[in-house]
């Protein structure tokens, strides 16, 4: 008799939507520096249309909502994310009488090689998304009908209306009973550690299941006065007691969360990294294993890690078998070229999580 297998329930048939931005990404062939390009590989991407794009592969019903501009560029991504089974059917397609600069949001990549880093350059200023009125929206008939709300800490830097529609879904969301994830993403490049901070603090009464907790480095002390009102929260390379810690403050003042995961990377070089990462849930701290691998192109590992732990709650795996799911997920997408882990094989991930792995480091 063959013993029943945890890993091996079929999908449940959950919905699943975000929000966000997709932007077209440029990147000098060869490893070259911009300055030298004489032409760039085209591809899409971005926070939220990647975990859309990645679940969608893994047969998830998953749906984008965005704005891009009517016309070929917006077009263009908009195909590229139906190539993967993403539904765009919410996507607004913006007129310049609705965004009036209408453009669509670019960022050029160098990549890393060896000792020398991947750089990222943003050109996404006056975006469609970011220059649309949002108030106008109905976010209950937006939100019909699925189960699972996927935001980021990314999309509410780009605009005043961005950051207050989030919220809005985010609320709503919570008040239909879907199950909402947010990933706060910290970039220095949109606005401050003390914006993203601020903002992100009151996204999580609304909050079941939360990635990364770096905007949340300086987290509110309220048993000790005499440290002021802030207090330096978190380490890049936590051991678990340290993350245990940390992860026990915020599930107390926040008891509405059920899960928390961050992965911890280990950059060796900008072509060689470790990764794992620690996930509080159902009352305690589970430590992954910790992969050692070679990058093709490291943009978009976080989400990947993201998208495999949203698909392994979905599926109700065991404990550590949900982190283990989620880095093995991002250590695969680090071997694929563009931002999105387009993995279409729940058994690749899950030969990788399962197997005899030689540890390095």
């Amino acid at each position: 008799m063959m013993h029943h297998n945890p890993l091996l329930n079929e999908y449940t048939g959950k919905r699943f939507i975000t929000f966000g931005e997709v932007m077209m990404r440029l990147t000098p062939p060869n490893y070259d520096k911009i300055r030298v390009a004489t032409n760039f590989e085209i591809s899409y991407g971005g926070s939220e249309a990647n975990i859309a794009l990645a679940l969608a592969n893994l047969k998830v019903d998953s749906t984008f909502f965005s704005v891009v501009p009517d016309n070929s560029l917006g077009k263009s991504a908009i195909r590229m994310l139906r190539s993967n089974d993403v539904h765009c059917t919410p996507i607004i397609l913006s007129t310049p009488q609705q965004t009036p600069t209408n453009r669509m949001g670019v960022y050029y990549l160098e990549t890393g090689y060896g000792i020398r880093p991947s750089r990222v350059t943003y050109d996404r200023k006056h975006s469609a998304i970011s220059e649309f009125d949002f108030s106008g929206i109905n976010e209950e008939a937006l939100l019909e009908g699925y189960d699972w709300l996927h935001l980021s800490g990314i999309t509410p830097a780009l605009s005043p209306s961005c950051a207050e529609f989030t919220l809005r879904l985010m609320k709503k969301a919570k008040e239909m009973g879907l199950t909402v994830s947010f990933d706060g993403n910290f970039r220095s490049l949109l606005w401050t550690w003390e914006e993203a901070r601020d903002y992100c603090t009151q996204c999580l009464p609304y909050v079941d299941v939360l990635f990364g907790i770096e905007p949340y480095h300086l987290y509110k002390d309220d048993s000790d006065p005499s440290k002021g009102d802030w207090k330096d929260g978190v380490s890049m390379h936590p051991s678990y007691e340290e993350q245990d810690e940390i992860f026990q403050v915020f599930v107390k003042k926040y008891p509405n969360i059920k899960c928390i995961a961050r992965h911890v990377r280990y950059a060796h070089s900008g072509s060689e990294n470790s990764l794992m990462a620690y996930m509080w849930y159902q009352g305690h701290t589970f430590e992954s294993r910790k992969f050692t691998f070679n990058i093709l192109d490291r943009v978009g590992g976080g989400d990947a890690f993201a998208s495999g732990l949203i698909y392994a709650m979905m599926n109700d795996y065991k404990p550590m078998d949900m982190v283990n799911f989620a880095v093995a997920s991002s250590v695969i997408k680090h071997t694929i070229h563009g931002d999105g882990n387009i993995v279409d094989d729940v058994e690749t991930i899950r030969n990788l999580m399962n197997m005899n792995y030689d540890i390095k480091r």
